[in-house]
């Protein structure tokens, strides 16, 4: 019963610290955007579609995908947000993914439309406490893409966390967790109808 005992207590120390490096990961403002052919914003999160575009604007891509765009969502809605009317060069270059609603979902949109666009290099645009994931998922979805992370730190983050925010790091740890043991067992993307981004 002892050694189970600290077992168990290896574990839950394990689990704590990777906990705490989980919130420090995510709360690091991202470095300089890197030049790709592509963006993608993966939706579900604040600020996320915002930096895609200003970065779509600055050139760190020439094409833009939005996955997991809602029914209702209008690509004139998403521009007039960023007060560029819907005749700006710009929204030729963005495509709306309205097929996904995970992040696996997120994974299987970004290998297809990076597919069809002949792309090879993307700019990965999600919260810091997401980007890891989203990556892994697209990684093993698409594993000849090369994915350059572009976190976004949720104004929640900017301060010290709430009790909500701090549930919020404590489910997107374990669900990173869950896609990590998925992609060493090589477990099958069961996990879709209980993941979220």
């Amino acid at each position: 019963m002892t050694r189970l005992f600290r077992a168990c207590l290896a574990l839950g120390g394990l689990w704590l610290a990777g906990f705490v490096w989980f919130v420090q990961d995510a709360s690091s403002p991202p470095v300089t955007a890197t030049v790709c052919d592509g963006i993608v914003a993966l939706t579900g999160g604040e600020q996320r579609v915002d930096t895609a575009i200003t970065l779509l604007r600055g050139g760190y891509g020439h094409l833009l995908l939005i996955s997991g765009v809602g029914p209702h969502v209008t690509l004139q809605h998403i521009l007039h947000l960023q007060q560029e009317p819907l005749s700006s060069p710009l929204a030729a270059r963005i495509t709306l993914g309205r097929r996904a609603t995970s992040t696996i979902g997120n994974a299987h949109e970004t290998a297809e439309w990076a597919k069809n666009n002949r792309l090879h290099r993307l700019l990965v645009v999600t919260s810091g406490y997401h980007i890891r994931r989203a990556v892994l998922e697209i990684h093993r979805t698409a594993p000849d893409l090369d994915l350059i992370t572009y976190p976004v730190v949720p104004l929640a983050l900017q301060s010290t966390p709430s009790r909500r925010t701090l549930f919020l790091m404590f489910r997107e740890y374990n669900k990173l967790l869950g896609a990590e043991i998925g992609v060493l067992t090589g477990l099958p993307d069961g996990r879709e109808g209980l993941d979220g981004a």
